[in-house]
């Protein structure tokens, strides 16, 4: 059976006979604590609560947070009204309140009849804060969370310096993997170089709640950065760690503190966060051919402003600069004094130029297949793959077994050993999975494919894979603030025409 359902089901029949016995001391029938929806009318009964209340405790995740309110109130009831004893209430319901229902020292007493609390500033300040911390955390756990553009990848669909919402229960929230760690920090605290923000005393296995929707092609996606979960200290999340072994070697990476630093591990849920575009959902099949992107055998229908590299030549004059900025072309440099220009485009932009009059041609450049890049996944040269020109490669899904083989396990080592926790070893030309010879292999979970629109700005599953569904974190769908990282507050550095979009 699995873990989390046993624990469930632990946590929840301590909590209804803790509650059962709370009722009646309360003078209420401890049966009614039985009765979905009209025990939680009974127990705002008990604790003297105005009825509206119950309209939130009908929200989603909304109500995990209202029914920690109602702890509370039924530790008042019962005299406890310390700040450890409200907080081991809050965290520990499931033996708290059995505690109270059944200890005879414990009696309960009508908040009528509660004498008055005389509260100093500093324990009001004190539980505020705390109330506010809860508060702030379950909503960035279940519900939505903030986060900013750092980078290109994205862009013109997403810009830097773009601050958007993702929503965590689009896909359904997961369960942190750290739960003990610094409120609204990831993974380093701050004002300090890299010390952790997290306890990994406690280490629970992913679980994901149900969301409103399976993740669709061409949706927007926050996720845990697949290669992270080791890392340079120095380098961080800007170069893979693997990218480097493969460059420097392991003894280099490991022994250079000077430029690479220690080398540390991460969680999943501590893993930095990314952001790119779903290509590829499990079971779909993705080609790239001369930069055209097709999925099962159809072009992307991408709703997004991709971006592409050109070569482009004038007649000698150069392009004014303001022209470039007036199409928002940020990615530019000139190669030589001849009017030769490296520039990334979108679509509307590359058009918009070609109707100069210095303009002589726009070239995209594009590199041809068949030659090998081996940092392009799956760093083989039996497959010799570049950014646009790749595939086709199959996106594995939960439950389907495949054969594997020498020639395709280059695709699957790191799912097999690293995401899914087996152990896998190539002895003798032989394949094997925790310690037996394998010919098959069954994935325990969903993969997707994830690229930047600026396909030739952006480091994404063409260089590091596949991303599994224990990664995702939410779906971005909506830019609240728009800043210019390059412009002073006095000239252009709110992106007014950039506020308040939604992400497609």
């Amino acid at each position: 059976m699995n873990l989390y359902l046993i624990i469930t089901i632990l946590f929840f029949v301590l909590s209804i006979a803790g509650l059962w016995g709370v009722f009646e001391k309360a003078g209420e029938k401890g049966w009614k604590v039985l009765i979905p929806l009209y025990n939680w009318y009974v127990w705002l009964k008990i604790i003297k609560k105005p009825l509206w209340w119950y309209i939130f405790i009908l929200v989603p995740f909304i109500n995990v947070f209202v029914l920690l309110l109602m702890v509370v109130e039924i530790l008042n009831c019962f005299g406890k009204r310390g700040l450890v004893q409200q907080a081991l209430g809050v965290i520990f319901p499931f033996f708290y309140l059995p505690y109270l229902a059944f200890s005879p020292k414990e009696s309960y007493t009508d908040p009528d009849k509660h004498p008055p609390i005389k509260k100093t500033a500093v324990r009001e300040w004190v539980d505020a804060i705390i109330f506010a911390v809860i508060a702030a955390s379950i909503i960035r756990i279940f519900l939505i969370e903030a986060y900013t553009i750092p980078t290109s990848s994205m862009e013109k669909t997403l810009l830097v310096g773009d601050y958007l919402f993702v929503s965590k229960i689009s896909f359904g929230p997961k369960v942190p993997n750290t739960p003990l760690a610094f409120p609204f920090v990831h993974h380093t605290l701050p004002m300090t170089k890299d010390t952790k923000s997290y306890l990994e005393w406690i280490h629970l296995p992913y679980y994901r709640f149900p969301g409103f929707s399976d993740i669709k092609n061409m949706d927007v996606v926050v996720f845990n950065y697949p290669d992270g979960d080791t890392l340079s200290s120095t380098l961080q999340s800007s170069i893979s760690y693997y990218q480097l072994i493969r460059q420097f070697g392991r003894n280099a990476v490991w022994n250079n503190k000077e430029y690479f630093g220690e080398i540390i591990a991460r969680p999943v849920d501590k893993r930095e966060n990314f952001i790119k575009r779903c290509i590829g959902i499990p079971g779909d099949t993705i080609t790239i051919i001369d930069r055209t992107v097709l999925i099962n055998g159809k072009p992307e229908q991408n709703p997004g402003k991709r971006q592409f590299k050109y070569l482009l030549k004038t007649d000698g004059s150069p392009i004014n600069q303001k022209n470039l900025e007036k199409l928002d072309i940020t990615e530019k440099f000139e190669t030589d004094n001849n009017g030769t220009y490296e520039l990334t485009l979108s679509e509307e932009a590359n058009q918009k130029l070609r109707q100069y009059s210095n303009v002589v041609s726009i070239e995209p450049i594009v590199v041809p297949k068949g030659s090998w890049d081996p940092n392009i996944f799956p760093y083989d040269s039996a497959y010799r793959w570049n950014v646009d020109n790749f595939g086709p490669l199959w996106i594995p899904k939960k439950g389907v077994t495949i054969p594997i083989n020498l020639k395709n396990i280059c695709f699957y080592q790191r799912i097999i050993d690293v995401f899914e926790g087996n152990e896998l070893n190539i002895k003798d030309g032989k394949i094997f999975i925790n310690g037996k010879e394998s010919r098959t292999y069954t994935f325990k979970m969903n993969y997707y494919w994830m690229m930047g629109d600026n396909r030739h700005n952006s480091a994404d599953s063409r260089y590091w894979g596949f991303v599994p569904e224990d990664h995702v974190v939410g779906k971005a769908v909506f830019v609240w603030l728009s800043l210019a990282p390059n412009k002073s507050l006095f000239d252009g550095k709110i992106r007014w025409n950039k506020l308040m979009r939604v992400v497609k």
